[in-house]
């Protein structure tokens, strides 16, 4: 299923991981794990911002996913299924 993360990092945190080095490699070990279709990072609400979009095989599949980010970067995680036009439109053509 494809799948919309958006984790909001701590900003303490992150100035932490980004003044011992540790930010980038952290980032890059998630984007290897992950291997996402899109990956964007931004500022929201004041906090740096990931959103990525990627597939989630199984439910059981959001810890390994979503602990990274909370353990290393202190991140308030949102998960919500998504779709691209070709999804919507096959959705709603079985409407009937």
């Amino acid at each position: 299923m494809r799948v919309l993360l958006k984790a909001q990092l701590d900003t303490e945190k992150t100035n932490e991981a980004i003044r011992d080095g540790t930010m980038s490699k952290s980032m890059q070990s998630i984007m290897e794990t992950l291997r996402p279709e899109a990956a964007y990072f931004t500022a929201d609400d004041g906090r740096r911002t990931a959103l990525i979009v990627f597939d989630m095989a199984d439910s059981s599949d959001i810890p390994r996913i979503a602990e990274p980010f909370m353990q290393e970067f202190g991140a308030r995680i949102d998960l919500a299924p998504v779709m691209n036009g070709d999804d919507l439109a096959k959705g709603l053509g079985a409407l009937g």
